[in-house]
């Protein structure tokens, strides 16, 4: 395996310390949605369907403020945007603790339109920070950092908890971002390469077909990921191993951070939809293998080693097909077509599971990537078609 491009981005000036940052700053990020959940569960006192709600709701919020928030970084600059968000999330998480569940549902739904973006506001600042030929490194290197966090936000959340208390776990999360808000508002990260124009380019000139396409895609790689891991969990409960879900979650990060590393030295890659539309596939037989958590474990393997790259893929072209005055709105719109894939693969695997069984959980989620990427292909080939005026 070729390291070099890797070393390459670590000696890009300001790099090693800013995804050192982002790294933190993605850990409180990630344990929010698991913290209020506990909260809903243990501090409340309500059910599984009253968190999900809440869930639902902040959902539903981050994704449609996401793209607004890129907006904003690019219009007014990065520190409008931090002095906002820290604004709105410094009194939602010192208040949630206190509130009524239904006053919480809709803060949560409130608070997440001006939730920090972190996760495309760390996409954005990097492809500011690295030359174009370091593009697809830098992203990969990124892509698994979000393993990372993923990896440790929600136990620490659950840790702080169980540990502690609902509340405490709350304020925790909210003073993390505050912090973290305050720091990049004082390094002041760049958006753009130095010498890249901020002028203004019509919407429909570059918020086309094919970006569109891409944006599907997006969609679709949480869409299978989201449901492959409900499936998981019905899998892993039927087999009576629920305590062990951690583990299988645990295979799924390391394999996709061991394909997002693969990924990442590539001077030629696999168009998009093959990445998306592999996964679905690999995805499609996984529940042949439920029967045994070691063969379960081997079975998730392939399709999640093909996470990292697909993500890192969507990010290279958003970032290569948009001007830099509107690069914020669509790292924005990818985070919004993450979320909504989540929010779309979790109930629809969930429903196919509740009427049949896990295997048929996986086989659905893989079997809609695959349409997605089918989907993608003809909307690309639409596209070209179109003749140019």
């Amino acid at each position: 395996m070729n390291v070099s491009p890797y070393l390459a981005v670590l000696r890009t000036p300001r790099v090693p310390g800013f995804m050192l940052l982002m790294l933190v700053a993605r850990v409180p990020a990630t344990a929010a949605g698991m913290t209020v959940t506990m909260h809903v569960l243990l501090g409340l006192e309500r059910g599984y369907g009253a968190a999900g709600l809440v869930g639902a709701v902040s959902t539903v919020g981050i994704a449609v403020g996401s793209p607004l928030m890129g907006h904003l970084v690019d219009r007014r600059g990065l520190r409008a945007m931090l002095a906002l968000s820290m604004a709105t999330e410094g009194v939602f998480w010192f208040v949630a603790p206190l509130l009524s569940y239904e006053v919480l549902l809709v803060t949560c739904f409130v608070t997440g339109i001006t939730v920090m973006p972190v996760m495309s506001l760390g996409r954005q600042i990097l492809t500011a920070l690295v030359p174009d030929d370091r593009r697809r490194t830098a992203l990969a290197m990124d892509s698994m950092a979000v393993e990372l966090s993923f990896m440790a936000g929600p136990a620490l959340g659950v840790a702080l908890t169980t540990q502690a208390s609902s509340r405490t776990a709350m304020w925790a999360v909210g003073t993390s971002m505050v912090v973290i808000g305050a720091i990049l508002y004082a390094v002041n990260p760049p958006v753009r390469h130095e010498g890249e124009t901020g002028a203004r380019v019509p919407r429909r000139e570059w918020l086309d077909g094919r970006l569109l396409g891409v944006l599907i895609s997006a969609g679709g790689a949480t869409f299978v990921l989201s449901g492959v891991e409900v499936s998981v969990v019905a899998s892993m409960r039927g087999l009576g191993l629920t305590g062990w879900t951690g583990a299988m979650v645990a295979v799924m990060c390391v394999a996709s951070l061991a394909g997002g590393f693969v990924y990442g030295g590539l001077t030629r890659v696999p168009p998009l939809w093959a990445l998306m539309g592999g996964m679905g596939v690999l995805a499609v037989p996984i529940g042949l293998f439920g029967g045994s958590p070691w063969w379960l474990a081997l079975a998730l393997v392939p399709t999640n080693f093909l996470c990292a790259p697909t993500i890192t893929a969507t990010g290279e072209l958003i970032t290569r097909h948009t001007p830099a005055s509107a690069r914020g709105v669509a790292m924005g719109l990818q985070g919004s077509a993450f979320t909504l894939g989540v929010a779309l693969g979790q109930p629809v695997t969930g429903f196919v599971i509740d009427h049949s069984s896990p295997a048929w959980g996986f086989a659905v989620a893989g079997l809609g990537a695959v349409a997605i990427a089918a989907a993608t292909v003809a909307l690309g080939r639409r596209t070209s078609a179109v003749p140019v005026s």
